[in-house]
């Protein structure tokens, strides 16, 4: 290897009390999930309060139904983020440790579950109380990317969901038996820093390109551009870095090296690059339906 970056010494662990055979540790990857909630609760409370930015300068929701509205979102992250992991990526696993599912300090949410998850109590919440659906679609999607930045640096803290050996000068020597096991290669294994990609292209980047519509180009007064944009953003920053981040090993294989969950020849697509696929349509579909003219409104 010609040149690694050592992985830092970083704990997962913030903190942890111990009260007698009991210990309580607060984790980065939970202090991601928290920060982030709370910066998009607040982030959705000011756009409420700039009715300016909506279309007829009407708001789509009173700023005081974001608090309700963040338990509804709290409950469709947890509960589809968990479901997500233990249906995509290891259901024979849960299916004979059934009790396993309930283990979430053992680790284990994934991002197109939650997704989903936030879609079904967003559509619900908006049904119960009358609120347009794409409007409240917009302001979500310009409060995930802070949380998505946060998961994807709490994911590295932790070594984990690293990538693809790589000769990149900066490639990562991650801590940890799994992330050593590279083929051929004589001394550390250098890994690409996949969770970094992520946060800079789903958090950083993506981000500030919603910001700018909103700020420079009026992106609010369109119901669904902004929510089109996001979908389109991720899912097209996703499937680029599943191309370089490690396949999950229940898919990889001696005939599968690239981990392909659906398998074309020497081609194919992982369960990241799947998952993403009606999220760049939607995106797609939404952005053209936005605009002037459109017959798809």
């Amino acid at each position: 290897m010609l040149a690694a970056i050592p992985f830092p010494e970083l704990s997962p662990e913030i903190f942890t009390i111990r009260l007698g055979e009991f210990a309580f540790s607060l984790r980065w990857y939970a202090l991601a999930y928290i920060v982030g909630l709370l910066i998009g609760w607040r982030t959705v409370v000011g756009l409420m309060r700039r009715p300016s930015l909506w279309p007829a300068s009407r708001a789509p929701m009173a700023p005081t139904q974001v608090e309700d509205l963040l338990f509804w979102i709290i409950l469709g992250v947890i509960l589809g983020g968990r479901l997500g992991f233990v249906l995509f990526y290891q259901p024979d696993f849960y299916l004979q440790n059934p009790a396993a599912i309930l283990r979430l300090w053992e680790g284990g949410m994934a991002f197109h579950g939650g997704f989903a998850g936030v879609v079904i109590a967003a559509l619900l919440y908006c049904r119960r109380h009358g609120i347009p659906a794409l409007s409240l679609a917009d302001a979500l999607a310009l409060a995930t990317p802070p949380g998505l930045l946060l998961g994807r640096l709490a994911n590295f803290i932790n070594g984990e969901l690293w990538g693809r050996p790589t000769e990149a000068p900066w490639g990562v020597v991650f801590p940890g038996a799994l992330a050593q096991e590279c083929a051929g290669v004589v001394g550390p294994c250098a890994r690409h820093p996949s969770q970094l990609y992520e946060a800079a292209l789903e958090g950083l980047i993506l981000g500030a390109l919603l910001w700018a519509l909103v700020l420079g180009a009026s992106a609010l007064k369109r119901p669904g551009l902004l929510t089109g944009v996001f979908l389109l953003g991720y899912g097209l920053a996703r499937a680029a870095v599943e191309l370089v981040r490690q396949p999950d090993a229940q898919f990889a294989g001696p005939g599968n090296p690239v981990g392909y969950a659906l398998q074309l020849g020497e081609a194919g697509l992982t369960m990241g690059q799947i998952l993403t696929l009606p999220m760049i349509l939607a995106g797609l579909f939404l952005i053209a339906r936005t605009r002037p003219g459109s017959r798809l409104a």
